[in-house]
């Protein structure tokens, strides 16, 4: 079975779990009743007035004007994060980080050790909550989008779980924008075919999905009918690492994409790093607004983990595709493929700049080194900072 942990509000819980006076208040963190300031995390309370991370402050003072907002504190939430990554190894070693506060867990090898994975999952709430003083709501199920899924379900303070042979009876009902990688575009999409629900789309005919979604098509079938061999991979063990974004609105804007491949280029190389890998082969995922999808790779001379390198690299790879592909997009992605070892020997070059490589490594040994002490919005590319800071 695979756990999905996700803490509930991290940001502003631990705010109210520090400050008593704070419990019950609709918190905000970050942002501000003036100025350009957007939210970090909202509690329960304030997400009742429609307040939700990355909205503007203004804006989130004008929904909830007894807001009570506050600076946020990166670096101490960084900390609290690692006290949580902690707990979670004590049950498991095969963790697979999502963001500072969820993950995934796969506990079939512990199970002697700690009881079946729904007692693993109270064992996990219950230090959570005693050693830190803080919720986090647990998805168990045999397929990992379904524990996400029910980790979802009731939060706050949720434990949902799914077995075996529950599954198709706990899929069915439910909105097809549960299902991974279906926003509000693809809900559009899959609403004009008649599918509101992930039953519709496990009753539906799969190649006539597929000749309407293409690959993404047969991927919702798939899901939709429980299958999903995709397991919990820690970055160590992983034989690419890779991340992807999926826009509300489809994009033509070449800054904007650019952006956007900068900044996930930032989050795959610091994974790469923290695993101490490099990487032989860049891949750009990319996905048209008719679902059509597309990649383009290279394959390097030597391997690298230094970001610039796969920032130029994977750059080419999308001015390459939007010469080929110009219509509107609706998804990126930046994969790392054909990973060795960070000590792996490779040929030197005798065109490398020995000292500009250099430079690059301390560049992103400092970055990495601020980005897991404060929080990895403190410091970045400002080819990044058009995504980073953008209007949601």
């Amino acid at each position: 079975m695979i756990l999905h942990v996700d803490m509930d509000a991290f940001y502003a819980s631990i705010e109210q779990r520090d400050h008593p006076e704070l419990k019950g208040q609709p918190v905000v963190v970050g942002g501000g009743k003036t100025g350009r300031g957007v939210v970090s995390a909202a509690s329960y309370e304030a997400r009742e007035f429609g307040i939700h991370s990355a909205m503007p402050g203004r804006r989130a003072a004008q929904l909830c004007p007894h807001a009570i907002f506050v600076r946020g504190r990166l670096s101490h939430y960084a900390q609290v994060g690692r006290q949580v990554r902690e707990i979670f190894g004590r049950f498991t070693p095969i963790i697979q980080p999502l963001s500072l506060d969820e993950a995934f867990l796969d506990v079939a090898g512990t199970e002697r050790l700690h009881g079946d994975a729904e007692s693993i999952g109270h064992q996990i709430k219950d230090a959570i909550q005693n050693e830190l003083g803080l919720t986090a709501s647990v998805g168990i199920a045999p397929r990992k989008f379904v524990a996400k899924i029910a980790s979802d379900l009731e939060k706050p303070n949720g434990f949902v779980v799914v077995r075996e042979t529950e599954l198709i009876s706990f899929l069915d009902p439910l909105p097809v924008s549960r299902l991974w990688g279906v926003g509000s575009v693809g809900q559009r999409r899959l609403h004009r075919l008649g599918l509101h629900t992930i039953r519709d789309i496990r009753r539906y005919d799969q190649s006539l999905l597929v000749s309407h979604l293409g690959d993404w098509g047969s991927h919702l079938w798939k899901l939709a009918n429980g299958i999903d061999s995709r397991g919990v991979v820690p970055d160590r063990d992983a034989k690419q690492i890779s991340h992807e974004r999926t826009f509300s609105d489809d994009q033509t804007d070449p800054e904007l994409l650019h952006a956007v491949v900068c900044f996930l280029c930032e989050q795959t190389t610091m994974r790469l790093r923290s695993s101490d890998r490099k990487t032989k082969m860049i891949v750009l995922k990319y996905r048209r607004e008719d679902f059509h999808t597309f990649t383009k790779s290279r394959t390097l001379s030597a391997p690298t983990d230094r970001t610039s390198d796969v920032i130029q690299i994977a750059s080419e790879l999308l001015d390459e595709m939007r010469r080929h592909e110009p219509r509107p997009v609706r998804l990126i992605g930046v994969s790392l493929g054909s990973l060795v070892s960070k000590g792996t020997p490779s040929q030197l070059s005798l065109f490398d700049d020995q000292d500009h490589q250099l430079a690059e490594q301390k560049v992103d040994s400092v970055v990495d080194e601020l980005s897991r002490k404060l929080g990895e919005k403190t410091v970045y590319r400002a080819a990044s900072h058009q995504w980073r800071t953008r209007k949601r």
